[in-house]
């Protein structure tokens, strides 16, 4: 199970993605899907444990080993109000907690003001996992119990102690293994994991920038993700020990993860670094208004007598109704453009593909993902026309 705090730019609430489990502390709690098929597996691979432990239980074990899996995701789910809590304490907005395939995410609105602040939001989750594992151990402990989980085995139970008895120490077991592998790997430095997140704020804190911190934590995580995807493979190599076709699968599947987490932070981390070029005045291509039943070819023509780039097509008064599409202007002969109507070629203007022309760096990027399209009217805040933005202008600033 792997788990990460991340962070998100200002944006208003939207639906998480999921299932809606309900709020906790006013947080909405989602559940992907994947989570069925990881708790259908868990289910499977558990019950021979539970049947070898208490053999009289018989079908009961694979009860036992669905209640192991919920208890699971539900320590999951404790160790992102870790982070949620001590989020909400230094004033960040949590927009929602999602448990899936790998662990659990907690999504909140912006960055931390400080690494002092990132690394206490991120230390949170692991220690409040190992926490529990502790608690666990407390736990069995106080039962009589033996504690075996972090040697392979279980927690012994006397056999005349009786089924609910035995089925709560090998259930308690298993969270304490559980709960403190969680916490520990999830300290492991390289981004997305929590340790990653970690090691950026130490150099943040050091080189007082943001941005080399996260790329030298993403490289970290590359590596990890790498030294994650071999490790049950050398096993597998090493001597007469063999690794479980199921060790192999689940290596890949975190390897993935943190390959994949690591590059998004890294993206997003340069990403940042561009956002004060992402201005739309600085973007917009000049345009003129038209009318509806103008053919192409006379509006093409005072689009070049003007310097404008940009068609916008406007009713009898004036108001705009639509954007002209570049690549239908282009696909069109120019044989035909003086029988062509611009309405023909103009795609009818939605709220969304109206910007406001002080648009800049992540609001603009945000209304972008939002209402996707090729072109955007912008407007001046009096409503008059300032001119077309092109979504590939945009993405050629980012890319560069």
């Amino acid at each position: 199970m792997t788990d990460t705090a991340r962070p998100t730019a200002e944006e208003p609430p939207r639906r998480g993605s999921g299932w809606l489990m309900g709020r906790v502390l006013g947080v909405p709690v989602y559940v992907t899907p994947s989570w069925a098929v990881v708790a259908l597996l868990i289910t499977v691979m558990f019950a021979p444990n539970v049947r070898y432990d208490i053999p009289e239980i018989g079908a009961g074990r694979f009860a036992v080993s669905f209640a192991y899996a919920v208890l699971l995701y539900a320590s999951v789910l404790v160790h992102e109000l870790g982070h949620a809590v001590t989020a909400m304490r230094f004033g960040m907005p949590v927009r929602r907690i999602t448990l899936q395939l790998l662990g659990g995410v907690t999504e909140m609105g912006g960055q931390a003001r400080s690494p002092r602040r990132e690394f206490a939001i991120a230390a949170a989750g692991p220690a409040l996992s190992i926490f529990l594992g502790i608690v666990a151990w407390g736990a069995i402990h106080a039962l009589g119990g033996d504690p075996g989980g972090l040697t392979g085995g279980s927690a012994a139970a006397d056999p005349n102690d009786s089924v609910s008895l035995r089925i709560t120490l090998e259930l308690l077991d298993a969270l304490m293994y559980a709960n403190i592998v969680v916490g520990i790997f999830n300290l492991l430095p390289g981004l997305p994991l929590d340790g990653g997140v970690m090691l950026r704020s130490t150099l943040w804190a050091i080189t007082g920038r943001n941005t080399t911190a996260t790329i030298a934590a993403g490289w970290v995580g590359r590596g990890l993700a790498v030294l994650v995807f071999f490790v049950p493979l050398v096993i597998d190599s090493w001597g007469d020990r063999k690794a479980q076709p199921f060790s192999v699968v689940w290596g890949a599947l975190l390897a993935g993860f943190i390959w994949v987490g690591a590059t998004a932070a890294m993206r997003g981390a340069q990403l940042r670094e561009k956002l004060p070029a992402l201005a739309v005045r600085g973007l917009t291509r000049r345009a003129i208004p038209v009318d509806s039943d103008l053919p192409l070819g006379e509006a093409l023509r005072r689009a070049a007598e003007a310097g404008a780039y940009g068609l916008v097509v406007v009713d009898s008064s004036g108001r705009p109704v639509g954007l002209v599409n570049e690549a239908s202007v282009s696909a069109t002969p120019e044989s035909r453009r003086p029988w062509v109507a611009v309405a023909t070629l103009s795609r009818r203007l939605e709220p969304g593909l109206v910007l406001d022309a002080g648009l800049s760096g992540e609001d603009l990027l945000r209304r972008l993902d939002a209402f996707p399209a090729t072109e955007y009217l912008v407007l001046e805040a009096d409503g008059a026309i300032f001119g077309v933005l092109s979504a590939a202008d945009v993405r050629r600033v980012v890319s560069a």
